[in-house]
C-alpha cells in the first residue's frame, strides 16, 4: 500500500473580523477500506480506489466522489503527532492558502442507472373480477394503488416510476396528474413513447441527501 501524509493545520488566529481555525492532523496510511472525511465538505465515506494522489470514495449517501489526497482525512486510526515544527506548520498554511478548494466530481448513484419501477394500473391487473364494479370503484382502486406505490418508491429512494394507465378517455391520467401535484420534490411527464405509447406517465423523484 502507498503511504500518504495528509497535513491539516490547527492554528487559532484572531483578527478584527474573523477567527481562523485550522487543524493539523497526521495520518500515515491511506488504503482501500479506510473511513475518511473531506476537509472542505461535509462528506464522509469509505475509500474504494487509489490512483496516485487521486482518491475515490463511496460517501455515506452512496455517491462516488473523487478527491486529491490533501483534501481527505482518515477518521479511523488517526495518529496525532505531539510535536510539529514551525517549518511544517508554515508549509501547511501556505498550501492551504494557495490551493483553491476543488469541487468533487460526483458520479451518479448506482440506482440511477436502474430501469424505472413499473406499476400497471389496468383494472384487470389489480382485481380478479371487475364485472360488477362501477367506474367510480375501479378508479378509486387505481388511484389508491398509484398513491401506495408512489409512497413506497419515495420511502425506498427509488428515483423513477412509470404508471401504465392505458389509452382511454383520459380520466385516470387526469386524476393521476392531480395526485402527483400534491407531492413536492417530483416531476412527471410522458413515459417512453416507443415502449409505452401514449398510455403511461413517468414520475421522477428528486433525491435529497440523508441527514
Amino acid at each position: 500500500m502507498r503511504k500518504f501524509l495528509v497535513i491539516l493545520c490547527r492554528i487559532n488566529c484572531f483578527s478584527e473580523r474573523n477567527f481562523v481555525n485550522l487543524s493539523i492532523i497526521y495520518t500515515e496510511f491511506m488504503k482501500i477500506g479506510d473511513k475518511v472525511s473531506a476537509v472542505d465538505d461535509s462528506v464522509n465515506g469509505v475509500i474504494t480506489g487509489i490512483n496516485g494522489n487521486l482518491i475515490t470514495i463511496n460517501s455515506d449517501d452512496d455517491f462516488e466522489l473523487q478527491y486529491s489526497v490533501k483534501e481527505l482525512v482518515v477518521v479511523e486510526g488517526i495518529q496525532l503527532e505531539k510535536e510539529i515544527n514551525s517549518s511544517q506548520i508554515a508549509l501547511a498554511i501556505s498550501e492551504k492558502q494557495e490551493t483553491k478548494p476543488k469541487k468533487a466530481t460526483k458520479v451518479k448513484p448506482k440506482e440511477r442507472n436502474l430501469p424505472p419501477m413499473e406499476v400497471d394500473l389496468h383494472i384487470n391487473q389489480l382485481v380478479k373480477n371487475s364485472k360488477r364494479m362501477s367506474n367510480y370503484d375501479m378508479l378509486s382502486i387505481q388511484l389508491d394503488t398509484a398513491k401506495r406505490q408512489l409512497d413506497f418508491a419515495i420511502g425506498k429512494r427509488i428515483q423513477k416510476i412509470v404508471f401504465i394507465h392505458g389509452v382511454g378517455e383520459g380520466v385516470l391520467r387526469a386524476e393521476l396528474e392531480f395526485l402527483f401535484r400534491r407531492y413536492e420534490h417530483l416531476k412527471f411527464y410522458d413515459a417512453n413513447f416507443q415502449k409505452y405509447g401514449r398510455g403511461a406517465v413517468e414520475v421522477y423523484i428528486f433525491q435529497n441527501k440523508k441527514s
